[in-house]
């Protein structure tokens, strides 16, 4: 498959996007820069879609064709994809506390069996906690391809309609319900990241958005074309409606935003990504090594950032926004270290080893 440099580009706004977020925990980036930083946890959601638009695309591209799911081949890529990079964070979270960005971590098993998102608690053990998207990721990696292949054993648009329109409508009332309960029962407790922010369940809508747009370009590929012939008004229309996302979620942790504000955030995203799947999109120079960097960047960026701030940042005669480039270069360092010497050959052992290498498209976690 060709490069789309559009995906690339939207990889990138994601990872820096999220980057900037956790910036809160060496004190943020300063007043001036804090409309670049509050919304930063949407580049996770960024991420969710475009999964759901990657995997999706080549799961059903197969079933499509008729070929039978080799679940083997899929679960064996997906390992060592995830897993040599993930194991050398957690192994350093572990074995080295002095390291972490907060003192305290969950047991190391909940990691290793990406349950961190359903079992964490996030009052006192914050360290490492951004690897619950991972955990998400992985729940659905696990059960799409099963879902894919009931679904598509008769197809229809109805069929697909009802199980989509189920699970969005079924999410809605799910977080609606979560917060009423928690918010008159447990209003103390962390119970926002806990029971709604994390778990597999009330985030899929991203996934979903990324699956269904995967759906539409394998199962109606004439109307994908004439879609992506006005890409301009489908970024327009997803600015929009991204705007009206982060109009909502001026309150993150209100309910109107936790019940309709992630499905209307994940049309928006959907909507960048269609416009930006387009041949003709213009590469911009630094995004195609930021998107493949992505992966590793997510998972060492707070050792990093903790690094400069315990014991590089004191040493500078540099304050507030001036560090920002001593921030960057050690976090793009580390992530490189871990992208090129353990993320790269993991890859290259898994071709090794396994089945022939497939092409990938720009933009995606390789597949």
């Amino acid at each position: 498959m060709p490069r789309l440099p559009g995906l690339d580009l939207l990889r990138s706004i994601a990872i820096v996007w999220v980057m900037c977020f956790h910036s809160f925990l060496i004190g943020g980036l300063g007043p001036d820069w804090t409309w670049l930083t509050r919304f930063g946890w949407m580049g996770v959601d960024i991420f969710f879609v475009l999964s759901g638009f990657l995997i999706g695309s080549q799961l059903l591209r197969k079933l499509q064709r008729g070929e039978a799911l080799q679940l083997r081949d899929f679960y064996w890529r997906r390992a060592w994809r995830i897993l040599p990079a993930f194991a050398v964070v957690l192994t350093v979270y572990v074995a080295f506390p002095v390291l972490r960005e907060e003192p305290d971590l969950e047991a190391w098993w909940q990691f290793a069996t990406f349950t961190l998102n359903l079992f964490i608690d996030y009052g006192h053990n914050q360290a490492f906690s951004h690897a619950w998207s991972l955990c998400v990721e992985e729940h659905f990696y696990l059960l799409f391809p099963l879902l894919a292949w009931w679904a598509t054993r008769r197809p229809s648009v109805a069929r697909i309609a009802t199980l989509f329109a189920a699970l969005v409508l079924g999410g809605i009332a799910l977080r609606t319900g979560i917060w009423l309960h928690f918010d008159a029962t447990q209003p103390q407790r962390p119970w926002f990241i806990e029971d709604l922010y994390y778990p597999t369940w009330t985030r899929l809508d991203g996934l979903l958005m990324g699956v269904l747009l995967a759906a539409l370009r394998v199962y109606r590929p004439q109307l994908w074309e004439r879609l992506q012939a006005r890409a301009m008004a489908l970024l327009l229309a997803g600015l929009a409606t991204v705007a009206l996302a982060i109009w909502l979620f001026q309150d993150r942790t209100g309910l109107v935003a936790n019940a309709v504000g992630w499905p209307l955030l994940s049309l928006g995203l959907g909507l960048l990504v269609l416009a930006a799947s387009t041949p003709r999109v213009w590469a911009i120079p630094g995004t195609g090594w930021l998107a493949a960097t992505s992966y590793s960047l997510y998972l060492s960026h707070k050792l990093a950032m903790h690094a400069v701030y315990a014991w590089i940042a004191p040493g500078l005669p540099l304050q507030g926004v001036a560090l920002f480039p001593v921030y960057a270069a050690v976090i793009l360092g580390v992530g490189a270290a871990l992208h090129h010497l353990v993320e790269k050959p993991g890859l290259q052992l898994r071709d090794r080893f396994g089945r022939a290498p497939r092409a990938v498209e720009a933009g995606s976690m390789p597949a």
